[in-house]
């Protein structure tokens, strides 16, 4: 979808020049001759970026910016003038515009302003987009992502959600399994009911079981009155038990009992309360191993997996950062009232080749870091932490020479050189390197291990 671009000016020659000037290259344009006409074709074309002369009849740019800031906050408002002082743009810019432009106009600064805004309002609405998407269709929060994998999932959920099977989601700390389990009970039948979740992995044993199944008074030492537990507080919703993997034995017994009978006990108590409860656990944990261990019941675990949901780690979804960046970029500038209106196509890379251990919550985090410390309008690599930065630097080797003269070897001698020699050109940085080559990020990532550069060849 092309950036539409409103230009507002009383100066026809001024409005034909950029009108040419954007269509050239690749914007779709919109004229006003005035800010009345300009508000008309706003509701009609939501522009991206509206770029408005200052001194107008009718009215004026100030007035316009005014207006359009209050009720059309997502275009980016660049004014233009020839009339006035640098103070007048300053106050343009207190009023909410972005940028400001001074007559005689020049080409390549015009259009180097609008590129910024051009591609940030791409990423914007590409993130609107997709979140709209998601939460007609299936009703997601804060779930971003544009890869197989995850296109994959949100189908799978589509698919589950109005069923009452229990989910087992599995993947890495900060994937987002709790927001999985929250697109599932909202996508459901029993959305009109409560989604209680609790973390099994922060709780003492004694302490987990009154949380699960409640108590009545007296059980232990502090128990003063009976007291409901989660089961109960979910009774015709959904219940999430996040680290499943960590709960004990006993727990485990009486877990499974829930799993079977759809009835338990309060701790201390001898009534059996019945409940209709869709379970949703997670972990991330490998349970196959744990069984062996025998940490873990096995028939628990057939009980909980009956539809298990793989959630995939961010450095297996290296494509859906622009747009994660481009959401968090967005929470965080509103959150801390900042302006950035340009993400370095330098610092995508970075972020791209990095391994994320800590997955999406860590990428956030960054994210926000950047923001707070950033003295400009734009993110730049300069931006981000030194270990994000370094993450993906990797020691070149020496060639050596070889005795092997066969085909195959020399081919390889050679695909080898060239490997080292784009990612000395490219500052070790692995996702350039990659399309310096001319290859996918996955293939380069296994030619790297296949010559051994690198070391344990992270991706």
């Amino acid at each position: 979808m092309k950036t539409r671009i409103l230009i507002v000016d009383d100066e026809v020659d001024a409005l034909g020049l950029m009108d040419e000037l954007f269509k050239r290259n690749g914007y779709e344009t919109f004229i006003a001759h005035n800010g009345l006409e300009a508000l008309a074709q706003i509701r009609e074309i939501e522009p991206d970026i509206m770029i408005s002369d200052m001194i107008m009849p009718e009215m004026d740019g100030m007035e316009l910016l005014e207006i359009v800031r209050k009720k059309y906050p997502s275009i980016a408002v660049i004014m233009n003038t020839a009339h006035g002082t640098i103070e007048t743009a300053v106050e343009a810019m207190k009023k909410g515009a972005k940028d400001y432009i001074l007559k005689p106009i020049r080409l390549d600064e015009i259009l180097s302003k609008v590129a910024n805004f051009a591609h940030m309002s791409s990423l914007m609405r590409e993130n609107d987009y997709l979140r709209e998407q998601l939460n007609d269709k299936y009703n997601f929060d804060n779930i971003i992502g544009r890869t197989p994998k995850m296109l994959e999932l949100f189908e799978l959920i589509k698919a589950i959600a109005p069923i009452n099977s229990t989910i087992l989601i599995r993947g890495e700390n900060g994937t987002g399994k709790e927001l999985i389990a929250k697109a599932i009970h909202f996508s459901s039948k029993r959305v009109k009911k409560q989604l209680v979740d609790l973390n099994c992995g922060v709780l003492a044993e004694n302490l987990l079981e009154s949380e699960l199944f409640g108590h009545v008074k007296g059980a232990f030492t502090g128990a003063i009155k009976d007291k409901i537990g989660k089961f109960e507080l979910a009774d015709g919703g959904t219940i999430f038990l996040d680290e499943i993997g960590e709960i004990s034995p006993n727990i485990q017994v009486k877990l499974l009992r829930v799993l079977q009978e759809r009835e338990f006990e309060r701790l201390g108590g001898t009534d059996k309360i019945k409940v209709d409860v869709r379970i949703i656990a997670a972990t991330n944990k490998d349970l196959e191993k744990a069984i062996k261990e025998q940490a873990f019941r096995q028939d628990l675990f057939y009980r909980l997996n009956v539809i298990p949901i793989e959630v995939p780690p961010l450095r297996d979804r290296a494509d859906d950062i622009p747009i994660l960046v481009a959401h968090f970029v967005k929470k965080y500038s509103q959150a801390f009232e900042k302006k950035i209106v340009q993400i370095d196509d330098d610092m995508i890379d970075v972020l791209q080749a990095h391994d994320w251990p800590g997955n999406i919550r860590e990428l956030e985090n960054v994210i926000e870091r950047a923001i707070v410390l950033s003295k400009s309008d734009r993110l730049s690599v300069e931006d981000l932490p030194q270990n994000i930065v370094y993450s993906n630097m990797i020691a070149v080797p020496e060639l050596q020479a070889e005795e092997d003269s066969s085909l195959t070897n020399q081919v390889d001698i050679f695909e080898k050189t060239l490997i080292t020699r784009a990612l000395k050109e490219c500052n070790n940085n692995r996702v350039r390197a990659a399309k310096k080559l001319g290859i996918h990020r996955s293939t380069f990532m296994s030619k790297l291990k296949k010559h051994q550069i690198g070391g344990d060849n992270k991706s």
